[in-house]
């Protein structure tokens, strides 16, 4: 990718994330509601931080720190950089200001144009292949902002709108059919990390490196579970029936008393449902989202079925001609599979290698995107993950089934 392109591509992403900011009051910057998630101002701040840390500090000639601080204070998990700000208190870091923090990104963006347009650096590659990484970091964040925003202006009865943009709905309901796939090796994964000179070039090392799964014959639906079947599943007494949960999924439910999916909300005999434009009339045909990894295992137990593994989706999304939809437009899917590294896998050397890595430990992949991922993080090796606890991402449900 030549060095036009790529500032192009690095100044459209940080443009996009203050787009994203721009509906936020003052006082919404801030807001944290969650130890898991972080107020809009730290996600502002701390992709702006990858790029001093990763790219200016080791390869900025003259380079000039604008906060030594801020090393700390936006400072996600990279134990190799060093301290780390406590992220369940995050929201309580009311200086740097919101405007201390703009400008703090200005001074980041007006650095990485400097570096970036001199091409006879002699480190041009490392700091190319660093600055596609950032970008698509920043992509990733941007979908988190939308996802904490929500879930933190979600806790005030008020209910406040992040935008007035309607939601897109499901008009007509479509029959749930079954797609069948044969037995046999299936090439997962992929080889091309990192940059290229086209956007859909680039992959996350966890992508890699391509390698053969054999699956047995299955059959995986259409489309995704929709509300109105999640809420038979609720009527049918889902949530206090044990034998449909796994035993973590169990004690999940039983201590956060779970009855329903996160942003259901039925008053004064509505059913709604809270979404980034405020409390919106629930639609029975629309996928069904905000769901944790328990709650999809379970529904899926009751409709006769299971969770795809990362295989099978993957296997089924590459397959041309198939009648999937909703792959990547409407919710993520939980998968069966645990979040591990593929064979031959190696993280990069140094903090950096910590990017993916070393989550492959408890966790369960999600596959697809939903509507608020990055048009270029949309592909059928894109591997997502979370606890399977959490349902503050758009998560839903695709079912499988043997045969």
């Amino acid at each position: 990718m030549n060095n036009a392109i790529l500032i192009e591509h690095f100044l459209a992403t940080r443009k996009q994330s203050i787009a994203l900011s721009s509906p936020l009051e003052i006082e919404d910057f801030g807001l944290q509601a969650a130890a898991f998630s972080s107020p809009p101002k730290w996600h502002l701040a701390h992709t702006s931080w990858f790029f001093e840390t990763f790219i200016l500090k080791p390869f900025g000639n003259d380079f000039q720190v604008l906060n030594p601080q801020y090393e700390v204070l936006f400072n996600s998990y990279y134990n190799g950089i060093g301290e780390q700000f406590p992220r369940p208190h995050r929201g309580l870091l009311s200086r740097p200001t919101v405007e201390e923090v703009f400008a703090y990104r200005d001074h980041i963006d007006n650095a990485m144009v400097d570096l970036l347009s001199d091409t006879s650096h002699p480190e041009w590659v490392a700091i190319a292949s660093r600055c596609r990484l950032g970008i698509e970091h920043e992509k990733q964040h941007q979908e988190l902002f939308l996802t904490d925003i929500k879930y933190s202006l979600s806790m005030n009865p008020l209910y406040p709108a992040y935008h007035d943009e309607a939601p897109t709905s499901t008009s007509e309901a479509v029959d749930l059919n079954w797609i069948t796939f044969e037995a046999g090796l299936v090439n997962i994964g992929i080889d091309a990390l990192g940059i290229g000179e086209k956007e859909e070039c680039f992959s996350f090392d966890n992508e890699s490196p391509k390698h053969q799964v054999y699956v047995n014959r299955f059959a995986i639906a259409n489309r995704l579970v929709t509300n109105a079947e999640y809420q038979a599943f609720i009527a049918d007494g889902g949530y206090q029936r044990p034998e449909l949960w796994l035993a973590d999924g169990w004690t999940a439910i039983q201590t956060q008393c779970w009855e329903k999916p996160l942003y259901w909300i039925d008053r004064d005999g509505e059913e709604l449902v809270f979404t980034l434009s405020g409390l919106r009339p629930r639609n029975p045909q629309d996928a069904v989202c905000h769901l944790s990894g328990y709650e999809a295992h379970a529904y899926a137990l009751w409709a006769g079925a299971r969770l795809p593994t990362e295989a099978e989706w993957e296997y089924a999304a590459q397959s041309p001609g198939e009648a999937l939809i909703q792959l990547y437009d409407t919710c993520w899917q939980w998968t069966s599979s645990a979040y591990g590294p593929y064979p031959g896998f190696e993280p990069a050397e140094g903090a950096i290698g910590e990017y993916n890595g070393k989550f492959m430990c408890n966790q369960s992949v999600l596959r697809g995107g939903s509507s608020a991922s990055a048009s270029q993080h949309l592909r059928p090796t894109y591997r997502n993950f979370f606890y399977p606890q959490e349902r503050w991402q758009f998560s839903g449900i695709r079912l499988a089934k043997y045969l």
